[in-house]
């Protein structure tokens, strides 16, 4: 069940400068400052992430469809295609000014004016009780605004091999982890608890008010003017090692650059072991779309306040650091992933748990909000669920580093971290659009006996003639039926598929002993 969105860093190769692995040991004396400055960057790259997972819920109870819903959850996809434009950000530049600042500093540059724009406008675009929201435009804008974020993020991560010293390197993984979580964190569940007046009300005041104590468009305002003004800050004090002397070369390098980059791509995925494990990755998330992907907005529709869906995921960060070293001893072994499939059916369970609690939310909950007990029960769930996905995403992120050819290791890893989260991605988009499409409803209280609800204009003359739609039967119950069907299909042929891929000799995932 995901309550959150929250972008992780799937890019944890091994750290390598002009192909030599790094073993020297760390000492971050004199680092600390571009350790700073990197841990800061990544944080500005969590807050668009944040505030794109926070949409959703502000959204879920102002009458939108689960297929506006699936049509912004396409927001969340540029983080997971942006190897499609990494080679150019990576190859052209402007050598004076700096190779990541060349794009860096326009890109935040713009992030940040965009989130300014978008404060003058943000409220009308929410809707209100007598307006919709305007889907299409909040779905474009935080589209952009997530693909300069990836491409910051490009940008960002390249400028960390070379901010820090040979011997530190390592830690630029640290900083992406630690500070894309804090970004996130500020944009999502600091914001819905600040937006929120229960939450302000209960917490924060002693008189009670309509009000959070910010808004959207005052969120947006004041990272906008925090994002131009910092980069204002780095563009003039923080330097580049300038290590391109003659422009043309460098252009003229940048471009075959380019296209090496795609062809060594294309070389990878011609690979057979290569292509079986994409298909594995890009299928296997099927069984769980209904739980990651609708049943937190399940939850606030049922009337769980969405600030303690996203206070959720704070105590579970002392977990997902130190899991890593618990679960190290089952990842390092030569079949990282049998680790994957001990988790997977445990995980394919947390859609009818969550069903169930869903179900049983509304005569749970009391005027005063969720119990303490309630809340107990849906943090075990959410502990649960947690658990089984973060055990899976660290055995993947071993099998990854494992069969990666060291020769081309980045782009391989790269590589693969985009196709396993775009087998997240479009599941759990199509989970959110079939939601609709499997709900069947009624119209009571009016004389249209054949209206089913079942389109915007149904609905609407439903209304109109004194009647409301009622649910019958609730597409979520049977999209998790299918899910949990699919998800143990699937495994059948998974299990015998991974134990396979997982046998075969280091060769058949190199690229040069297969050209």
């Amino acid at each position: 069940m995901s309550l959150t969105k929250r972008k992780r860093s799937h890019e944890k190769e091994e750290l390598i400068e002009n192909g030599d692995p790094v073993f020297n040991q760390s000492n971050i004396k004199g680092d600390e400052l571009n350790i700073a400055v990197l841990l800061f960057l990544y944080t500005l790259q969590g807050i668009p992430l944040g505030l794109a997972g926070a949409v959703p819920m502000l959204l879920q109870n102002r009458g939108i469809t689960y297929t506006q819903q699936a049509e912004f959850s396409f927001v969340n996809w540029p983080f997971s295609v942006k190897l499609l434009w990494a080679p150019i950000v990576d190859a052209l530049f402007w050598p004076k000014f700096g190779r990541r600042k060349t794009w860096l500093v326009p890109v935040q540059y713009l992030i940040g004016i965009g989130m300014i724009l978008m404060s003058t406008c943000i409220t009308d675009w929410l809707g209100s009780e007598e307006k919709a929201p305007s889907m299409m435009i909040l779905t474009v804008t935080f589209l952009l605004l997530n693909f300069l974020a990836a491409t910051q993020d490009i940008a960002v991560d390249g400028w960390a091999l070379t901010m820090l010293k040979r011997c530190n390197v390592g830690h630029a993984s640290t900083c992406n982890t630690v500070g894309q979580t804090a970004g996130f964190f500020l944009g999502y569940v600091l914001f819905l608890a600040l937006e929120s007046p229960y939450f302000c009300n209960k917490y924060l005041r002693t008189v009670p008010e309509e009000t959070g104590l910010v808004t959207l468009a005052s969120f947006l305002l004041f990272w906008g003017w925090v994002f131009i003004v910092t980069t204002t800050f780095i563009a003039i004090f923080k330097h580049e090692a300038n290590d391109t002397v003659n422009t043309k070369e460098s252009q003229t390098k940048g471009m075959k650059d380019i296209v090496n980059a795609y062809k060594q791509l294309y070389t990878i995925v011609k690979l057979p072991a290569v292509r079986t494990l994409t298909l594995v990755l890009f299928t296997a998330k099927l069984g769980f779309c209904a739980s990651d992907a609708v049943s937190g907005l399940k939850l606030v529709e049922a009337g769980v306040p969405r600030e303690d869906l996203a206070l959720l995921a704070v105590p579970l960060v002392p977990v997902q650091i130190i899991m890593p070293v618990i679960l190290a001893k089952h990842t390092t072994g030569p079949a990282p992933l049998s680790l994957w499939l001990r988790a997977f059916p445990l995980r394919l369970l947390v859609g009818p748990l969550a069903a169930i609690l869903v179900a049983l939310t509304p005569t749970l909950l009391s005027d005063s909000g969720p119990s303490y007990s309630y809340l107990f029960i849906l943090m075990s769930l959410y502990v649960f669920h947690q658990t089984c996905l973060y055990c899976m995403f660290v055995a993947v992120m071993a099998f990854f580093a494992k069969v990666s050819d060291p020769a081309v290791g980045g782009t391989y890893m790269t590589l693969l971290n985009t196709v396993s989260n775009l087998g997240t991605n479009w599941p759990n988009t199509l989970a959110l659009w079939a939601i609709d499409h499997l709900t069947f409803k009624s119209c009571s209280g009016s004389t249209l006996i054949d209206n089913t609800c079942a389109s915007p204009l149904e609905t609407e003359e439903c209304k109109s003639n004194g009647g409301t739609c009622n649910i019958r039967i609730d597409g979520f119950y049977i999209e998790v039926v299918i899910c949990l069907i699919a998800g143990f299909l699937w495994l059948q042929w998974g299990r015998k598929t991974i134990s396979r891929i997982q046998r075969l000799p280091s060769s058949s995932w190199q690229i040069n002993r297969n050209r």
